[in-house]
């Protein structure tokens, strides 16, 4: 029969796993995350069984999800995620809602009972229809197994189709719901299966399948004013090639002749040498209400999404200019709901429709000016701070990681920080965050599927909070592939509520907003087999940082107070202002 050395024929569910399972191979899929249950046996023996498919097996269905959703923005192409029946899958919702909102290509599969043990009380069965509802690309019910080409061809097909949906529209989860009747393992039927497909020439059958092409998009550009006030807007990104896409951007700058403002989630804060005109300080200049005024665009260019500051949204919303969001993604991205118009086109497709500007305004230099002026001020201060400062943790790390570390961030004041303070430089450093739904869950466990496989260490920024909402991601520990350093900013509680309204009202702010904790990490992260160390000031925290472990996970704890940080933030940008006149 010419069949795969891998496919089992031992019973109908065994084959139709079988075929499932090559398929996802042939498309390109490399890995999947596994959550242990029964209804899933076969998905699970066919996975494990083929060879160019690495499986981990992840305890905790939530962890489950989020590491997979790690190890998917790390490679940019589909992560396949399986659980067994009930509320097994409703535990991946987080994660999936994130994967939809950051358009991440993960593609859920959750067993089943058959139609007919649904509805009727039998164990661990829950209505799986449109279990993640309007958050996937795509939704199918698989049909119960046959052993049959027609079935089987159906199978193929769809399962090429929901590859492809993670892929396409900018990316995004998919989900596969897939009914089994038992039995459930590898059992033998006797030979039916094998004789009822003895005639399939699977070389044939397969020979069509390969991963998805990449899309060429190609829309037509609106018309760029190019001689008035125009400045370029890059929100957050995690491109699959951090180098490409800042190439892609420092072409589009050098044509338009606009500055660069750049996220601090951005890669291109890291490709400084190719990007002309970056600017990293625009939430501390726009402060500045004269500055701002001087500086009003008169053409906007956002690419993928706008920045996190509300400094720098609020100052875009003032000025009210006409805007072009590019993105490849089909959904609204303005949350500004301004003069935008969206055109989904890819930056390479963009940089051939874009004008040349031949006539250069005083713009940019204004801009840089301002960038030089403040960047040596903010630099100044940070540099001048010995007390435990959360913002110098980022700081620092942007300029003493290895060249080319992945870098998580976690949620809440970690991606604030890293917008605040993080420098150009040209150390290719690869930000990441769960900037989709900006939730902290799943923090820990998307990290760990970073540094998965990654082939160089990891780090993840994060404070306590977000750290102890992920505890059982520490489970995977024995799992991991690679090795991670999770820099912890223990501030006792939430810290970003102290920059919000509500900290002025105690109480009741100190326990429902603040939410302080009391958790003794040492004694923590040792129960789980990791390593932890007490930073001591900032010199032991940069030797620490310089040189990574290459496997394991070690938790680097720097504490701080977070109302004197709240405090110290709001100085720092009034005295970084001023210097503005």
């Amino acid at each position: 029969m010419n069949a795969p050395t891998h496919f089992d024929f031992s019973n109908v569910n065994s084959l139709w796993c079988s075929v499932l399972a090559e398929t996802l191979r042939r498309l390109g899929v490399r890995q999947a995350v596994i959550s242990p249950g029964s209804r899933s046996t076969p998905l699970t023996f066919a996975l494990v069984r083929q060879p160019e498919i690495a499986t981990v097996a992840v305890l905790d269905e939530r962890s489950a999800a989020f590491f997979a959703l790690g190890i998917a923005k790390r490679e940019g192409r589909p992560t396949v995620l399986v659980c067994t029946s009930g509320t097994a899958g409703a535990n991946y919702f987080p994660a999936v809602i994130e994967a939809q909102e950051s358009g991440v290509p993960l593609l859920v599969i959750t067993a089943d009972r058959p139609p007919e043990m649904r509805a009727c009380a039998s164990g661990q069965t829950i209505d799986q229809q449109q279990l993640f509802g309007s958050h996937v690309n795509f939704f199918h019910e698989f049909a119960v197994p046959e052993a049959s080409e027609t079935r089987l061809s159906y199978l193929r097909q769809t399962v090429a189709h929901a590859v492809g949906r993670t892929m396409g529209s900018g990316g995004g989860p998919v989900h596969l719901n897939a009914p089994f009747r038992d039995p459930l393992p590898p059992i033998d039927d006797g030979g039916i299966t094998a004789r009822a497909v003895e005639g399939i020439d699977w070389e044939r059958f397969f020979s069509h399948v390969g991963p998805p092409g990449e899309r060429a998009l190609y829309a037509k550009v609106p018309r760029l004013m190019t001689d008035g006030h125009g400045v370029i807007v890059a929100g957050p990104a995690q491109p699959a090639d951090p180098a490409a896409y800042a190439a892609a951007v420092g072409d589009i700058a050098r044509r338009l002749g606009w500055p660069v403002l750049a996220d601090g989630l951005s890669p291109l804060r890291h490709y400084a040498n190719v990007v002309p005109q970056l600017v990293t300080t625009y939430d501390a200049i726009l402060r500045n209400a004269n500055t701002a005024e001087r500086l009003r665009p008169e053409s906007v260019l956002c690419l993928g999404g706008w920045p996190t500051s509300k400094v720098l949204r609020e100052w875009l919303q003032t000025a009210d200019a006409p805007t072009l969001l590019v993105s490849e993604r089909g959904d609204n991205r303005d949350a500004l709901h301004g003069r935008t118009r969206h055109v989904a086109v890819s930056l390479a497709a963009l940089v051939t429709q874009l004008p040349v500007a031949t006539d250069p305004n005083g713009y940019e230099r204004m801009w840089a000016s301002y960038e030089r002026k403040v960047r040596l001020a903010l630099d100044a201060r940070l540099a001048g701070t010995t007390a435990m400062f959360e913002a110098k943790a980022a700081w620092l790390l942007a300029q003493h990681l290895p060249a080319g570390t992945p870098w998580l961030v976690s949620n809440s004041m970690p991606v604030r920080d890293a917008e605040y303070v993080v420098p150009a430089g040209s150390r290719g450093l690869r930000p990441l965050c769960n900037r989709g739904a900006n939730g902290i869950d799943g923090t820990l466990s998307t990290a760990l599927g970073v540094a998965h496989g990654a082939g160089r260490a990891a780090v993840l920024l994060t404070g306590d909070l977000a750290l102890l909402h992920d505890t059982n991601g520490f489970l995977i520990r024995p799992k991991l592939r690679g090795a991670l350093t999770i820099v912890l900013i223990n501030n006792h509680g939430g810290g970003i509520f102290g920059h919000l309204p509500v900290a002025q009202f105690e109480p009741p702010f100190e326990e429902y907003f603040a939410t302080p904790q009391e958790v003794d990490f040492a004694k923590w992260v040792s129960a789980y087999g990791g390593e932890h160390v007490a930073v001591r000031d900032w010199a032991h925290f940069t030797e620490l940082v310089t040189t990574l472990p290459a496997s394991g996970i070690r938790v680097l704890e720097v504490p701080t107070d977070r109302q004197a940080d709240a405090a110290m933030r709001k100085q720092l940008f009034a005295d970084v202002a001023a210097v503005l006149g």
